[in-house]
């Protein structure tokens, strides 16, 4: 995300990853709440308000601005759009019924026709309309009552009524402030103040006419939160399945690994397979194909013609290339010189355009990459920066973030630096990951991780969301073997422990 604006999707991942950090999002709606009514009061002393509020945690947000607008003295009414038994959270819900039980009046109206005779009254004696019908999530063109309910915020507005947007005027979309229909801008609200929360969205600044004054206020979100990598990413990442999905919709995978280990590309495939992908091929020095093929039933082991990676397999690996969705290279390779130059030319193939890179196949990375024309992660250790001629010269985590930084930006690739705290960067945007333990320092753990990235890559082209989801759900399923097998645990036991961490996400 950019240090002064946030997308709908990025701030509904980082509320996530605030309730996962203990931050509730009860404690952000009271927040929000407490920082719209300030704005009012700071500008009026006293007055009568009108708060329109609908079902989601924007009317939560309204309901906690008209409490605090009551405690400061504000004349306060509440209408909520549609019936309290469909408020869709707890948390609104939780202060709309605090709100009744501070006295203050609350009506519940879900009939356009109603709503519209009823506001009428209400707006003769309001000095100032609260809009909290939608919020950053909406999308799509409003219906009824939320349709009638925006109408009549316009109308106010005309009546020369103060209208005080809660985040985002209702009807815009975030994002772009762009309508899907042509008639949508007339089913947008237009306010004269727009209370917006954390940081600025970026339809705020596309549709100043909507918006009027924004105030961009801070609801107790500490910067470490954005930086930190948690289960909001995942929505980053992580496709949703549909029930009519077909084969290979999720992810073709063409891992080229293998060598002098056997273990390793077994290892990664598997763990592509965990995550989500729906094929995966290991392509594979003969020495070791049919050993990777013993590993499990569900692996594809495509055969390749010496016992190690060798240029004559090069143009093999780009037509299997041409059928998958992301090239995965480098997992037990080895070291010798006629496979990093192969490794060299397959990267360097313009069939490959997403890739993951790991282990040995920093030896042939062809850096830098053209990230216009290629999608490249690379998964290395501190150690392994070695192995693409890079000195890494960094101790302290500031350090190594600008060392990942720079180094990413320069090479036009996303970096996902492994450690105890993972660094991820792709030059511009930066995030660490703090999941994950000791136990995971065992043999073959890189290789679940690069196969975890490579699944997600093939379903979303933001590669570094890809990379910030991946280290996550390395971390957490590492955590989740941890609390069965201590120090004793295995790769394969992150392996099974992914579906646990992804069950809510795919």
């Amino acid at each position: 995300m950019s240090s002064g604006e946030i997308t709908a999707a990025e701030m509904s991942a980082l509320d996530e990853n605030c309730k996962a950090f203990g931050l509730s999002t009860l404690q952000l709606m009271e927040n929000a709440g407490s920082a719209v009514a300030k704005e009012i009061a700071r500008r009026f002393k006293t007055g009568s308000v009108l708060v329109l509020a609908g079902k989601g945690n924007n009317g939560g947000d309204g309901f906690v601005a008209a409490r605090h607008l009551l405690s400061l003295g504000f004349r306060v009414r509440v209408v909520l759009v549609g019936r309290e038994r469909d408020i869709r959270t707890e948390e609104a819900r939780r202060n709309y019924e605090i709100l009744k039980e501070c006295g203050c009046p609350c009506e519940e109206i879900s009939d356009a026709s109603v709503l519209r005779r009823r506001c009428e009254e209400l707006l003769a004696d309001a000095d100032i309309v609260v809009d909290a019908i939608f919020g950053t999530g909406f999308k799509g063109v409003p219906r009824e009552p939320e349709a009638t309910a925006i109408e009549i915020l316009n109308e106010a507005r005309h009546l020369k009524r103060i209208v005080v947007a809660v985040d985002i005027p209702s009807g815009l979309d975030a994002d772009t402030g762009e309508a899907e229909k042509a008639e949508k801008a007339e089913k947008a609200a237009h306010a004269n103040l727009t209370v917006t929360f954390h940081k600025a969205k970026p339809a705020l600044k596309a549709k100043k006419d909507f918006v009027g004054e924004v105030v961009v206020a801070p609801i107790g979100i500490p910067p470490l939160f954005e930086k930190l990598a948690g289960p909001g990413d995942l929505r980053l990442a992580v496709k949703k399945r549909r029930r009519e999905s077909h084969k290979g919709e999720h992810g073709r995978i063409l891992v080229v690994g293998g060598g002098p280990f056997a273990g390793a590309p077994a290892l990664t495939a598997l763990a592509a397979l965990r995550a989500g992908a729906d094929w995966v091929t290991v392509a594979a020095p003969k020495s070791v194909a049919s050993t990777i093929a013993k590993f499990s039933p569900n692996l594809i082991v495509k055969p390749l013609s010496a016992d190690i990676l060798v240029e004559e397999d090069v143009q093999i690996v780009r037509n299997l290339a041409k059928k998958h969705d992301v090239l995965l290279i480098g997992t037990g390779l080895g070291d010798a010189e006629e496979t990093k130059n192969a490794v060299r030319m397959i990267l360097e193939g313009e069939e490959c355009e997403k890739a993951v890179v790991d282990a040995d196949g920093f030896y042939g990375v062809p850096l830098p990459f053209d990230a216009k024309k290629k999608k490249v992660i690379l998964t290395p250790h501190a150690g392994e920066f070695s192995k693409m001629g890079v000195a890494f010269k960094a101790s302290t985590l500031e350090e190594k973030e600008a060392f990942v930084r720079e180094f990413s930006l320069k090479n036009g690739v996303v970096t996902l630096l492994k450690g105890h705290i993972d660094i991820i960067s792709d030059g511009y945007r930066l995030k660490i990951n703090k999941k994950g333990n000791a136990g995971m320092t065992v043999g073959g753990t890189g290789d679940v991780l690069a196969g975890i990235t490579s699944a997600f890559l093939a379903v979303n082209n933001d590669a570094f969301n890809v990379a910030v989801a991946s280290a996550y759900v390395s971390g957490a399923a590492g955590d989740l073997a941890f609390a069965e097998k201590g120090n004793c645990l295995l790769a394969t036991d992150v392996i099974e422990k992914i579906p646990a961490v992804l069950k809510d996400f795919c």
